[in-house]
Order: structure tokens, then C-alpha cells, then sequence
């Protein structure tokens, strides 16, 4: 089993994150904001991956402290997780519709983090959440799990939806590319020999 435990206390933030990338979407999210915690369970229950995440953090100040930790915490998880990335498909992509929204998501677990992020929200907040800060919580969670991720929003209206139909491509995207490869399960997916860097 590819499980992963991440513990990260700084003055800011409190935070538990227990993984299992291959379990059955099974999840208990608490980040004290309520809009994080639904996307949280939407990538638990849609990629498949389980997950408890557990964030006391300074919600009195702001929420930017507990968004970009959350997101570092989990992407810590995922590359504890995937440890020498042995076996795995690499590369996935996912088309998330949601009403009037689509959205396109593509990664690949390269070791090298990156974020494209191609979505234009037109509200300050959803739920009590900022919206200024959703792309950053794909950006941390990119750069600590050392990912390629691309997120565009090909056309959408209703926030909510945009946002959700963002998480939702991540869930599926990453169940692709976490997955291991029955024709090549005992290799490392690089011409290289190793995943990471350059």
C-alpha cells in the first residue's frame, strides 16, 4: 500500500495529513474553511486517493496561512506517497463537465512543479472562502508534490462550478497518473532512470 504521513506545525498552522493512494476516496477533511473541506472530499472521493486532513490554523488573520499549507501538506503526501514513482503511468488528463462549466486538467508527475492556470473567476469569495486564493492552493500543492499541472477553464459561469469542475479534473487526472502500470510495474517511467529535476 502507498500510504503517506505529513505533519507540519509552524506559528502559522497545525496540520495532520494521512493518505493512502490506493485507497476507495474514503475521507475526513477539517480545515475550518467550508468551501476547502467540499473540495478536499471532492478530490478524496474522485480520485480515489484516502484522505484525513486535519488544520488548526490562524483563520483569525486570514485564510491564506491555512490555504497554502493545506495544499503544501497534501503535495507532501502524495510525493511521500509515490516514494521513487516505481511502476506508475505517469501522465494523466481529465475533462470535468459540471453543468455549464468544462474544464480540462493535465499533469505529469515529473519532479519538476509547475502551474498553468488558465481560470478567470468573477467573485471575491465562495462560501467564505477567497477566491484569490484557489489558484494558489493548486500552486503549493503543485510545487510540493513536484508535479506538471495544467488547469484551464474552457468556459463556465457559475463559480462554484468552475471551481468544483477544477478539483474534480485534478481527482481524475491524478487517479490516472498514480495508477500502476501492469506492463511496466517495476520500472521507473523515464528514460532518465529517474524522476525529478532537469
Amino acid at each position: 500500500m502507498r500510504t503517506a504521513s505529513i505533519t507540519r506545525k509552524t506559528s502559522e498552522t497545525d496540520i495532520s495529513v494521512a493518505m493512502n493512494l490506493d485507497g476507495t476516496g474514503v475521507y475526513t477533511v477539517a480545515t475550518g474553511i467550508g468551501f476547502l473541506d467540499h473540495m478536499l472530499e471532492q478530490l478524496s472521493r474522485h480520485s480515489l486517493i484516502d484522505l484525513d486532513v486535519k488544520v488548526a490554523g490562524d483563520l483569525h488573520i486570514d485564510q491564506h496561512h491555512t490555504t497554502e499549507d493545506s495544499g503544501i501538506a497534501i503535495g507532501e503526501a502524495v510525493a511521500k506517497a509515490l516514494a521513487d514513482k516505481r511502476g506508475i503511468t505517469r501522465y494523466g488528463h481529465a475533462y470535468a463537465p459540471m453543468d455549464e462549466t468544462l474544464t480540462r486538467v493535465a499533469l505529469d508527475i515529473s519532479g519538476r512543479p509547475y502551474l498553468v492556470w488558465k481560470v478567470a473567476l468573477s467573485g471575491p469569495r465562495l462560501g467564505e472562502w477567497d477566491t484569490e486564493l484557489i489558484e494558489h492552493w493548486f500552486h503549493s500543492f503543485a510545487q510540493a508534490a513536484g508535479i506538471t499541472l495544467h488547469v484551464e477553464n474552457l468556459y463556465g459561469a457559475n463559480n462554484h462550478h468552475i471551481v468544483e469542475s477544477c478539483f474534480k479534473g485534478l481527482a481524475r487526472a491524478l487517479r490516472i497518473a498514480t495508477e500502476i502500470d501492469p506492463r511496466k510495474a517495476d520500472a521507473i517511467p523515464s528514460t532518465k532512470g529517474s524522476l525529478g529535476g532537469g
